[in-house]
């Protein structure tokens, strides 16, 4: 089944909705804000790169030739209350397709929806199964609306949430109102997270885990301990996943790792303000994560002994990590908005389950439509730069592979990446959006590129 005809399903499902599709200020939606709730999405992308300049190619390298890939992801979601202040949620996630060159060849990947278990035919999973319980403090309350992983209600500002099972470090950490969304803000993944960050995760961004959230009205504490797979996420082979894979999964894949030897852990720290009566805030992250792999220092002496095909795991262990980072929103006025992130790791061993980057910046503006009477439509420019560490650029130089590196060689430069869209709602609960990227030295590696890659999105949600 190819992916324009797995599209069929969500989007007769859209169609047939009895919603008023003249109400476009609010998510299409079936729901019973007492005690449960059903949303649904459907996201479609395709995106094209003509030939570009490389002096050579290797393993991980995107195709110079150029190429046309599609990705295709649903979503069936649920959440019931189970109790006061207790919530049940989960997502059955469908996806089908492949990110261009099997999701590798840059640091700042163009397709957020590009799951490394590339497929041809559609695969099943539970990406998130959790048990969420909010202890309130009283006081002021605030009104939470219903969404996706939220049932409509009012909760305490002042409160203490936990949060247990299978989700994604993202459902929590690292928000941006303007950047975090591939279905329907930027699709490079550079722009939808902290690339620096290689935070816990499967070989579709999901992991079991535990988080803590202490919220107060101008500020949020949060601490996450999720686990990290037993191999790294690479060559789109999938087989990055944990031991619940095994049973949340179809087809079957992973296996367990030792919890406390094999783990990402998280804090940040978010402070909310005003500045001239706009809402901002300010994140600050930081990471441990902890897992069986190479440093960069031994493998790169075996690649230079033994040459680059030699077998590394010789030298694999349990290493750690850490890294910082920043994240910053800003509302500008009603429709305009601006965001940047910073991140840093210090770069000793191999990541394993997002991006190979070391460091990275990112900043951008979101502008709504309302000038020209598109309030729903939404017009996005991002810009990223990012780069290696001393120890990544000697492994690569000698033949190593990453998540997403590996040409052979290493003529290094840092990676800039631009991407611009326009999202174009059609009627409520459904979209449009083309979108342009342009990547210069694609891996880190000025001898290859620049690359044009060109974008369309289809994206509805009940």
């Amino acid at each position: 089944m190819r992916a324009r005809d797995f599209l069929l399903l969500p989007l007769l499902a859209i169609l047939s909705s009895p919603a008023n599709a003249a109400d476009a200020d609010t998510a299409i939606g079936w729901t019973n804000p007492d005690w449960l709730n059903f949303h649904a999405q459907n996201t479609d992308i395709v995106q094209h790169t003509p030939g570009f300049s490389a002096q050579y190619s290797g393993p991980h390298s995107l195709n110079s030739a150029g190429e046309t890939k599609e990705t295709v992801s649903v979503d069936f979601l649920v959440g019931a209350r189970l109790w006061n202040g207790g919530e049940l949620h989960a997502d059955a996630l469908v996806w089908q397709g492949f990110g261009l060159s099997h999701t590798t060849g840059a640091l700042a990947f163009p397709n957020g929806e590009a799951f490394k278990a590339g497929t041809t035919s559609p695969n099943e999973m539970l990406s998130r199964l959790f048990v969420r319980h909010t202890v309130g403090f009283g006081g002021e309350q605030e009104d939470v609306p219903d969404g996706p992983l939220a049932l409509a209600g009012k909760q305490d500002i002042s409160r203490l949430t936990l949060t247990i099972g299978r989700m994604s470090f993202l459902d929590i950490f690292d928000r941006n109102t303007y950047a975090g969304d591939p279905r329907t803000q930027f699709m490079n993944w550079a722009l939808m997270a902290n690339l620096a960050w290689d935070y816990g995760q499967d070989s579709i961004g999901y992991s079991l885990g535990a988080t803590a959230e202490l919220n107060q009205p101008d500020w949020t504490l949060r601490y996450g301990f999720f686990e990290m797979p037993a191999y790294i996420n690479a060559g789109n082979v999938g087989s990055g996943n944990g031991g619940e894979d095994q049973f949340l999964t179809h087809p079957a894949r992973g296996s367990f790792e030792p919890i406390f030897k094999s783990y990402a852990m998280a804090a940040e720290f978010e402070k909310r303000y005003r500045a001239i009566t706009r809402p901002g805030a300010v994140r600050l992250l930081a990471w441990l994560d902890d897992a069986s792999r190479d440093t960069f220092q031994a493998a790169t002496a075996v690649l230079l002994t033994q040459g680059p095909n030699a077998d590394i795991s010789s030298v694999q262990g349990y290493h750690h990590s850490y890294g910082f980072g920043l994240n910053w929103e800003q509302g500008v006025t009603d429709s305009v908005g601006m965001f940047s992130r910073l991140g840093w790791n210090n770069g000793t061993a191999q990541a394993l389950e997002f991006a190979d980057a070391n460091w990275s910046a990112s900043v951008g503006v979101s502008i709504q439509g309302n000038a020209w009477n598109r309030a729903n439509d939404t017009i996005g420019v991002g810009g990223v730069i990012s780069g290696l560490s001393p120890a990544l650029r000697n492994y690569l130089i000698a033949g190593g592979l990453g998540i997403e590196l590996g040409d052979g060689a290493l003529n290094y430069a840092p990676e800039k990446a631009l991407d611009a869209y326009y999202n174009f709602q059609w009627v409520k609960g459904i979209y449009a959006t083309a979108d342009y990227q342009r990547v210069a030295n694609p891996g880190a590696n000025r001898a290859r590129g620049p690359v044009n890659i060109l974008g369309f999105r289809f994206h509805c949600e009940l």
